[in-house]
């Protein structure tokens, strides 16, 4: 208590209520974006003329785990934007059929060429926040095109190459017998099941959206981060800000994060909730991330 009484963004985190996710905030846009694997749902916030921050997504996830921060980084005066990942939710006819020429599955480049597109198309250095799955793509395009980027954010990223769920506290030891299609079965289940419990109207978006996700897209990703590349060779001499954030109930121990955290050279923020800090502790991650960008600044 005395914690959140001198932290305002902790306070403020602490009286987040229950909401209707599927509704965006005022102030919030809605759009599309043409990538390389077809049209993309993207929400923005605030002045398009402002410094960007983009804010990507992870398996099962969508634009609207991110609808919290975009008001409080818009209000900071940055131009925030969101999307749905191709497969995912409102980008589910987005995919690998649609590529020149056409693929069978969701891979990394496909999810990469899609980021540097919408960066591209950004037209300046952003700061981009990479989400659980979406913290490997973004590593892998920083990798591509440095230039694009301002700072760069692993919120809940895997912490570990190669069989990235091996690590996962309690069943790491036997991820590596499940194939793509059953652990997208068993996390999609897992999910839809509220195991790790979210607040009703939350639990009532997060089963909805899966309506519209494609189950292959989440089988590929799956069996992609049981291919993790090794980030570290590719951010640790990196020039730019680096932050890597986490919930202390993440699905990997903590102590793991740390040590992926120290082999990128990064920065480190752990904040009291699970795997989605985003949606539980959104104050508390924009004012780190602020901090952030204010570095990149100097």
């Amino acid at each position: 208590m005395g914690e959140q009484a001198t932290d305002p963004a902790a306070a403020a985190d602490a009286q987040l209520p229950d909401i209707d996710w599927a509704r965006l905030p005022d102030g919030v846009r809605a759009s599309t974006f043409a990538a390389p694997s077809g049209s993309l749902a993207l929400i923005s916030c605030g002045d398009p003329d402002a410094p960007p921050v983009l804010l990507v997504p992870g398996a099962t996830g969508s634009k609207e785990d991110f609808q919290l921060m975009l008001p409080v980084l818009a209000a900071a005066g940055y131009h925030a934007l969101s999307f749905d990942l191709a497969g995912q939710y409102e980008s589910a006819a987005a995919g690998p059929e649609h590529l020149s020429p056409p693929r069978e599955h969701y891979d990394y480049e496909l999810f990469v060429d899609d980021l540097l597109a919408l960066l591209a198309d950004v037209g300046r250095a952003a700061h981009v926040v990479g989400y659980s799955f979406a913290g490997i793509v973004a590593g892998l395009a920083y990798a591509r095109e440095p230039a694009r980027f301002a700072s760069l954010t692993l919120l809940s990223c895997p912490p570990l190459a190669g069989q990235s769920f091996r690590g996962v506290s309690r069943i790491g030891p036997v991820t590596g017998l499940a194939t793509g299609n059953i652990g997208a079965a068993l996390m999609i289940w897992g999910i839809r099941r509220n195991l790790v419990p979210v607040p009703p109207g939350r639990l009532r978006f997060v089963r909805a959206r899966f309506a519209l996700t494609r189950r292959q897209s989440v089988s590929d990703i799956v069996s992609l981060m049981k291919r993790t590349p090794d980030l570290g060779p590719i951010l640790r001499e990196a020039p730019l800000p680096k932050l890597v954030a986490v919930g202390e109930h993440d699905l990997w121990p903590t102590e793991l994060h740390a040590e992926f955290a120290r082999s990128l050279d990064a920065e480190l923020a752990v904040y009291p909730a699970g795997h989605s800090p985003c949606e539980t502790s959104p104050h508390q991650l924009c004012r780190d991330l602020l901090r952030l960008f204010a570095a990149a600044g100097r």
